[in-house]
């Protein structure tokens, strides 16, 4: 009978808990939620994490921070987004370096510590000079290159760098790897003629190319860019290179279903937003919607792309 009475409470006490652990996440979010971006300030990861959390603020009714946690070409920021509480309150926006960081034992965590919220931005890579640069055409960049292997000096925007290697790999090439955090560090370096060239999404190096302090030499993408007609595709040039970088947000792995689920409807909402969609065209950032489900398997093709690569390069 004692027994019997223990395993009674036991069930009550497991039971009250569960309720009263349901009744507190009903109320989230009761105060501010971090997003953890991390690269820094000024990049183009930056900017789609600020005005997507500006607009997700309506639709979750609490107010997002963002926070730039720098170092390790984005390992710092994944690592420390990863390991935060796992109570729905730090958000961190992901980015395909927590693909190629862990394939190179630069990164301890990958997708399977976090839980998923959605990816929303994917741009292909392009590849900039300085406006004065003797290398007026990507054929001068590879000649360059391929005339003196390792001498050209790459503003890296992360490291490994998959831009530069599915070029040094189709190319037979090396490059002078110099790594940044991010393409806020990278384009100075180009600019004030510490590197010859740097590969960006066309977001982040768009307002220098049309003020006519860079070039653009090419871009990896299917066609020409609206905002760049006069900048050609690799595959235009006979070089069949068409890869990109994307950014979604996950949170740390045991999040709360249900608050989980509070966030994918809040930043799906978002994503959608006049005020959001308005920004990325405005700053030439391409929104790239997949849910959670889909954002997963997306991650999962994209890793066996990136193994093959390092694969071929070792």
């Amino acid at each position: 009978m004692n027994l019997m009475k223990k395993t009674l409470a036991l069930l009550l006490c497991l039971v009250l808990s569960t309720v009263a652990i349901s009744v507190a996440y009903a109320d989230y979010p009761e105060k501010t939620v971090q997003m953890t971006v991390p690269f820094a300030a000024g990049g183009g990861t930056d900017a789609v994490a600020r005005a997507l959390a500006n607009v997700a603020e309506k639709y979750l009714g609490q107010s997002i921070v963002v926070v730039n946690t720098t170092g390790g070409s984005g390992a710092v920021g994944l690592t420390e987004g990863a390991y935060q509480p796992a109570d729905g309150f730090y958000v961190t926006m992901i980015t395909r370096e927590l693909v190629t960081l862990p394939l190179n034992g630069l990164c301890s965590v990958t997708a399977d510590n976090f839980e998923l919220i959605c990816n929303v931005n994917m741009d292909p890579g392009m590849v900039t000079v300085v406006a004065d640069s003797p290398l007026k055409s990507l054929e001068d960049l590879l000649a360059a290159a391929k005339a003196t292997p390792g001498s050209l000096k790459f503003a890296s925007t992360a490291t490994p760098n998959m831009y530069a290697y599915t070029i040094e790999l189709d190319q037979d090439i090396i490059f002078n790897h110099i790594p940044f955090n991010g393409a806020a560090e990278a384009i100075p370096e180009v600019l004030g003629g510490h590197a010859d060239f740097t590969i960006t999404s066309p977001g982040e190096a768009i307002s220098q190319v049309q003020g006519g302090q860079m070039r653009a030499l090419a871009v990896m993408s299917e066609e020409r860019l609206p905002s760049l007609p006069d900048v050609p595709t690799f595959k235009e040039l006979g070089i069949d290179i068409v890869t990109g970088t994307w950014r979604g947000l996950a949170v740390p792995k045991g999040t709360p279903a249900d608050v989980v689920e509070k966030l994918r409807d809040a930043f799906a909402k978002a994503v959608e937003d006049p005020e959001f969609v308005e920004f990325m065209n405005n700053a030439f950032l391409n929104i790239y919607y997949l849910n959670a489900e889909d954002f997963a398997a997306y991650i999962a093709n994209d890793t066996e792309v990136a193994s093959a690569i390092f694969s071929a390069l070792e």
